[in-house]
């Protein structure tokens, strides 16, 4: 069979959906930073332009106070059952169920936008082309951004629904970062075959634009709270039941974000500022560096603030973890010398704080591999699908 693919232009909020968005506690403005509610300030005359990225250098896994690993030969993927540390070789070579079969059932894919005009939470906002903000000379683990305003945005947003959902049924679900994730769609039709992960509704939904400090993507991604959490579930999630009638079960041990980068510290903050709502996350590239703009006094060091206070100083939540790095991963990207951008460190960090937490969670430290490498994704993403649905009942599996 051919999946199929559903297509609405745009769809709006409707009566229900504001009704729900009215719980939330903040006002709109309320949820923004002062920085962002407030009219745009004047652009200065000489506005800092990004600066150019230096290639990262090529980490070594066994650099003293790395996690200890499991070293596999090229070619091999850890197991899907196992926690722990692994090291994979240079050679990636994607999965077979990364390819779609036709010999398997195969869900259809429904697309539609959102804008900012419909959004009681992320109101919209951006930053000047060719520019970027500059080191706080008072402190150099903040960045000062003179360039971001107000600005209209929309967003793409795709909904996976496996030929297997009884409609009305409660169905587990993953909430995917970044965009429409037309190659996770395609695993999971294998994977649900296989009886390898559960029946399961994916949701992949865009960002807001642009990227990095005084971003729309970087205040959704980059900010340590819950608010992001919060827009799914009251401005997405019920558009996506109403639309495709569609079920979500309230089950949080059915409930899984993912992203990559920026999307991947997101998909940690998601579940560790609402354990209620998730308990399984997928990450790649986690961006678990200072990277929250504005500055918050409560997370000072932005999603650094993971392996440096949060996770260290808090009892363990009941999460289930997965993560990759690569091995010439991103390396103090911008105008920051803060000691805290260099994203293989900050992985490897988040897996050593894990273990002595005594967290579930699988770390894959990929040799040959850049920031959010597509290689790596072609030959990890069903075990790392397989991996973080561990424990939740699949029908017809003999596990």
């Amino acid at each position: 069979m051919q999946r199929v693919l559903m297509v609405a232009m745009s769809i709006g909020m409707g009566a229900g959906a504001v009704a729900l968005v009215g719980q939330i506690p903040q006002t709109a403005t309320d949820s923004m930073p002062p920085e962002i509610a407030a009219p745009a300030a004047p652009i200065p005359p000489a506005a800092a332009t990004r600066p150019p990225l230096p290639p990262a250098p090529t980490r070594d896994p066994h650099t003293p106070g790395f996690v200890k690993a499991t070293e596999l030969p090229d070619g091999a993927i850890p197991p899907a059952n196992v926690d722990g540390n692994f090291i994979i070789g240079a050679i990636h070579n994607p999965a077979p169920e990364m390819a779609a079969d036709p010999g398997v059932p195969q869900g259809t894919v429904h697309e539609f936008t959102m804008s900012s005009a419909d959004s009681k939470i992320y109101l919209g906002i951006a930053r000047d082309a060719n520019t970027f903000g500059t080191a706080d000379p008072k402190d150099p683990t903040r960045m000062v951004v003179t360039t971001s305003h107000p600005a209209p945005y929309t967003r793409h947003v795709g909904v996976y629904v496996p030929k297997q959902y009884v409609p009305g049924t409660p169905a587990p679900f993953i909430v995917g970062a970044d965009g429409i994730d037309n190659g996770l769609f395609t695993v999971l039709d294998n994977l649900i075959a296989q009886h390898r992960v559960p029946v399961m509704i994916a949701i992949s939904i865009g960002n807001g634009s642009g990227d990095a400090q005084g971003s729309e993507r970087g205040l959704e991604y980059d900010t340590m709270s819950g608010l992001y959490a919060e827009f799914v579930e009251h401005e997405v999630l019920p558009l996506v039941e109403k639309q495709y009638n569609v079920k979500l079960t309230k089950d949080p041990d059915g409930h899984a974000t993912m992203g990559a980068s920026s999307g991947g510290s997101a998909a940690m903050a998601m579940a560790w500022y609402h354990p209620e709502w998730y308990h399984r996350v997928l990450t790649r590239s986690g961006t678990f560096v200072n990277q929250q703009w504005p500055h918050n006094d409560a997370s000072p060091h932005g999603a650094w603030e993971f392996h440096e206070h949060l996770i260290p100083k808090s009892p363990a939540k009941s999460l289930r973890i997965w993560m990759d790095v690569g091995d010439r991963d991103n390396y103090n990207p911008n105008a920051l010398d803060d000691h805290m951008h260099d994203w293989v460190t900050a992985n490897e960090n988040m897996a050593k704080v894990l273990t002595a937490k005594g967290y579930h969670y699988q770390f894959v430290f990929a040799r040959n591999a850049g920031h959010t490498d597509r290689a790596v994704k072609a030959q990890l993403l069903p075990e790392a699908l397989e991996y973080v649905w561990q424990g939740y009942p699949i029908a017809g599996a003999n596990h």
